[in-house]
This record gives C-alpha cells, sequence and structure tokens, in this order.
C-alpha cells in the first residue's frame, strides 16, 4: 500500500461485513409447535454490507470516507471503532483510538448534565480531579452553564449534542473516528465543530472523517475513499473524491426530462458542460469560467455563481439579472459561455463554487449545480468589500 509500516496508523485488509437475516415462516400451527423444539422453516438472506476493504490511513493524516446513504461507510466507521467485528480480514490500529460516533450514547437521562459529565468523563479514562480541572471548558463550549443541574432528559437533543461532543473532544487520543457530527446542532454549534477540526488538523491528529459534506472533505481532507454498493469505488484526493461523489448524483441531470438530487437538479432545458475557477497571479483575479448548452428554446435565461467556505457558508455570488445585463433567448443546441473575473478579495483557503441558471421568472431551475467546481487560495488576508465583476460573453451554434 506505499507507505513505510511505522506512518502508519490504520491499515485495514480485505475487509467485508456480512449480516445473516433471518426470516421466519410459520405456515400452521404445528409448525409453530415443531419451532419450539429446534425446527424450523427458517430463511436466511445475507446481507453484504462490506465487500473487500483495503486501504492505509497514515500518522497525522486527515482522512475522509464519503458514499451515498446505505453504501457501508458506517458500517465501516464501527467496525475501524471496534463495535463491529469484520466477517472476513483484518484492521490493524496503531495508537488509541477514540471514536466521536452516535453522540450521547453513554449518557443517562435520570442524571443532571454535571453527573454525566463526571460519569462519562471516568469512562473516558480521565480522573475525578482531572475532571474537575476541564469542567468549566467543557461546560462553556457546550454554552450550558444554566443547565448543568437539571436532569439530562429535560435537555433538548440539540443540548444533549452539544453537550457530548464537548466532552468527546477532552479525550486524549491518536486516532479520532467521527461521522456526521455536523449535520447536528445549530450553526454557531456547526462553526465550533469546524473550528476544532482545524485545530486537530494543526495538531497533526490521525482523523478519520466520515461525511456527505463534499465542501468539508475539500477542506480538511488531504485524502478520501468514496464507498458505493459496498466496495470501494475510488480513493484519491479530496478534490478527486468529492467529484467523484458529485458525479454520483450529477449524471441524473441530462436530456429535458425533470430530475433532483442532493448536489445537482433542474429541469434539463439548460446544461453546464464545464465550470471552472482559477485564480490568475498577474491580474490577481479569481476566473470562473462556464459553458452551458440548451437543450430546448429558452426565453431570456438566469446566469449566477455563489462561492463558499469549506464549511458551506455562502460568502459572495451574482448573476446576470443583479448586474442588469440584457438577457438573450437561447436557441436549442446554442452554447454559451461567461467568463466572470473578480478581484481576488478571498484568504488563504479552499472554497466551493456553484453554478446555477433559472428562467426569467427567477423561479424555475434549468440547472443548479452545487459544488461544481474547487477553489485553492494560498495566502494569509481576507478583506472584504463588494465585488464588482467584469463578465465577457461568447456564443455559438451547435
Amino acid at each position: 500500500m506505499g507507505a513505510k509500516s511505522n506512518d502508519i496508523a490504520i491499515s485495514v485488509n480485505n475487509v467485508s461485513k456480512n449480516f445473516v437475516l433471518p426470516h421466519e415462516r410459520i405456515d400452521t400451527i404445528k409448525s409453530t409447535f415443531v419451532q419450539m423444539f429446534g425446527s424450523s422453516n427458517r430463511e436466511v438472506e445475507v446481507q453484504h454490507a462490506l465487500r473487500n476493504i483495503s486501504f492505509e490511513v497514515k500518522k497525522g493524516e486527515f482522512f475522509g470516507i464519503v458514499g451515498r446513504n446505505g453504501s457501508g461507510k458506517s458500517t465501516l466507521l464501527k467496525i475501524l471503532a471496534g463495535i463491529y467485528q469484520p466477517s472476513h480480514g483484518k484492521v490493524d490500529v496503531v495508537g488509541k483510538l477514540v471514536p466521536i460516533i452516535e453522540l450521547g450514547v453513554g449518557f443517562n437521562g435520570e442524571l443532571t448534565g454535571r453527573e454525566n459529565v463526571y460519569l462519562n468523563g471516568a469512562l473516558l479514562g480521565f480522573s475525578r480531579k482531572e475532571m474537575e480541572g476541564m469542567y468549566a471548558d467543557i461546560v462553556e463550549f457546550a454554552e450550558l452553564e444554566e443547565f448543568m443541574d437539571q436532569k439530562l432528559k429535560n435537555y433538548s437533543s440539540g443540548m444533549q449534542v452539544r453537550l457530548a461532543f464537548s466532552l468527546a473532544t477532552r479525550a486524549q487520543a491518536d486516532i479520532l473516528l467521527v461521522d456526521e457530527v455536523l449535520a447536528v446542532g445549530d450553526a454557531d454549534f456547526q462553526r465550533k465543530c469546524f473550528d476544532y477540526f482545524k485545530k486537530l488538523k494543526k495538531a497533526g491528529k490521525t482523523v478519520v472523517f466520515v461525511t456527505h459534506d463534499m465542501s468539508a472533505v475539500r477542506e480538511y481532507c488531504g485524502r478520501a475513499i468514496l464507498i458505493d454498493d459496498s466496495r470501494i469505488e475510488a480513493s484519491g484526493t479530496a478534490e478527486e473524491i468529492a467529484s467523484a461523489y458529485t458525479r454520483l448524483f450529477t449524471h441524473k441531470v441530462s436530456g429535458v426530462s425533470g430530475s433532483q438530487s442532493d448536489m445537482r437538479w433542474g429541469d434539463g432545458q439548460i446544461k453546464y458542460t464545464k465550470v471552472t475557477a482559477s485564480v490568475d497571479d498577474a491580474s490577481n483575479q479569481i476566473i470562473i469560467d462556464t459553458t452551458v448548452k440548451a437543450m430546448a428554446d429558452v426565453h431570456e435565461p438566469i446566469f449566477g455563481f455563489a462561492i463558499k467556505t469549506g464549511a458551506g457558508v455562502n460568502i459572495l455570488g451574482t448573476n446576470t439579472k443583479l448586474k442588469k445585463m440584457s438577457a438573450k433567448s437561447m436557441r436549442k443546441g446554442e452554447t454559451v459561455r461567461h467568463i466572470w473575473r473578480l478581484d481576488n478579495i478571498l484568504g488563504d483557503g479552499t472554497f466551493s463554487v456553484s453554478a446555477a441558471v433559472v428562467a426569467d421568472d427567477n423561479v424555475t431551475v434549468h440547472d443548479w449545480w452545487e459544488d461544481a467546481s474547487t477553489l485553492t487560495i494560498f495566502r494569509p488576508e481576507h478583506t472584504p468589500y463588494e465585488i464588482e465583476p467584469d463578465i465577457s460573453v461568447e456564443r455559438s451554434d451547435g
């Protein structure tokens, strides 16, 4: 697999996981009686959750695992955590591993928030004195100072997650397994999660991250794997895997028939065929280059783009209607290229670019492509101000 053995934190070799699902078939009173004494009409179905999974995670690496619902990625995470044992294959882990999955599993609703913190701290291996030293920070991070002496059963689900995550971040681990923590909680809590991830990455911790958020994959992960239909479909850089994941959905946007997915949707009357984003070092401008093709005659469509941070927060964007560009109709088979140029006001980081084309009613979507491209910028400063992009348009037939 390439890396030296002393550089490896996790090694997964030909791991498969099967679940046996029995189906009882009781046709008569007699069969019920016979089954009580060990004989049955039981039919067994074998579900192959994972098939021959192999990969390595290096020490200090932020490694992503992505896939659609039901693909097997959560099963894999539980095998890495030791919750499940593989049916075949082997997993080797070097160092102390702590899973941040299924937050709050160790909590007791009849105990107060304070009592749950000390109880779960003990389960994590901390002494009473150590917990007393970190208690205030745990509560402050969770923003639950007023509620710690209330029973946990009276907490909202969001409050319980905040407390569980705050406690989990105190775990002293060489390797952390994280499963969709960012999908829960309010916006402020999610920002805290991202800040915590940044600290982990800066500290060189080994993190295995399972998510549906491709912006987060691009922002934090160096490498990733894509699991589909219980197998590794692709492995590579974060950008390669984020794009491969997006293609699982975007191929549905075709022709003129309606379609919808998590990452791309629209009626298909106009389709994006290219979206790229880059920085021109000479002019210090961001260049967003898009090409669309009309699959039908369309009256005065509106074109636009948006740029988001790795946390999924929209930071800037515009469209041809807002910029008061004269709208022109498109004929079937015609292609139009838009080249957006705007001053590079962004700071250091990786950003995602989405592109959209909508009807002149500003409601009907022809093609809306989330995370169509990635923009990476290397510089520390970030000076926000209103953008005034220059736009050039090229039209051609066929």
